[in-house]
């Protein structure tokens, strides 16, 4: 078993130092609670909706940022999924981090699927549509957000062998749907458990959803957040998902021959 911890906070805009600062109280009371992995929204660092902001905070995976939360899990002894705008090269990525417990960085995933105008205007998208790493004896994937909204991406992870799919987010209303119905069929048609941990409150004119939940590969409901901060437990169980392969048989019956064609524009 993989205990687990999704922090959906904080409710108010912050800066980068308050949210390193918050993060490692957040860290220290996910392992005191027995979380080995403690999962933060897209874009927890810096926030969400800062704009112009995006090019002056970006940095590099092993800047500042990325030095200091790696000391975070290493003091604390929990891995972290975290969320900052990555700088390489000339281009800017929005991209989610997942750190072991020893403070390595095990693997980096910039978001595919841009959404809106301040994403496309600041970020470049992502061309690896697959990211993985082994924690714990769980295979890890990652997704940001507008990603899930895609079949594609979930069902790529499912055949890749992904067993937990974990999905930092930002959900504005009045897209509720994603949340409460979108994510569970995700979880349900690729049999793996799925995390979609949202952001809360509001940055200036936007207000987030919560939500949190933390989906089985059954479409069983692990946990489930309100609308307010808040640092969720569940347990991710990698017998779960060959279990719901076995009386879930989509996967295996799927047929591929017919498929090649469909996902290109007519």
């Amino acid at each position: 078993m993989l205990t687990v911890a999704l922090d959906q906070g904080p409710l108010e805009r912050h800066t980068p130092q308050a949210a390193l600062s918050r993060l490692d109280e957040v860290a220290r009371r996910a392992a005191a609670g027995g979380a080995r992995l403690l999962v933060c929204p897209e874009m927890s660092v810096t926030g969400y909706n800062i704009g112009a902001d995006i090019e002056r905070l970006a940095e590099p995976a092993d800047g500042p940022v990325g030095r200091r939360v790696r000391r975070i899990a290493a003091e604390h002894g929990i891995g972290i999924v975290y969320g900052n705008p990555e700088r390489v090269g000339d281009a800017v990525h929005n991209t989610s981090f997942l750190i072991s417990t020893t403070g390595e960085l095990l693997a980096a995933y910039r978001k595919t699927h841009l959404y809106g105008p301040m994403e496309q205007k600041y970020f470049r998208p992502g061309d690896v549509p697959v990211v993985q790493a082994d924690f714990d004896g769980v295979r890890i994937g990652l997704l940001i957000c507008y990603d899930i909204e895609f079949p594609e991406p979930a069902r790529a992870h499912a055949l890749a062998g992904t067993e937990f799919l974990v999905v930092p987010t930002a959900l504005l209303p009045p897209e509720d749907v994603v949340a409460e119905t979108l994510v569970p069929a995700r979880a349900y048609e690729n049999q793996m458990h799925v995390a979609y941990v949202d952001r809360c409150g509001s940055e200036d004119e936007l207000s987030y959803i919560g939500k949190t939940c933390l989906i089985a590969p059954d479409g069983t409901e692990l946990a489930r957040a309100g609308s307010g901060e808040e640092l969720l437990f569940a347990r991710v169980d990698p017998a779960a998902t060959p279990a719901a392969r076995r009386v879930n048989t989509q996967l295996a019956e799927r047929r591929p021959d017919l498929y090649a064609g469909l996902t290109e524009t007519p």
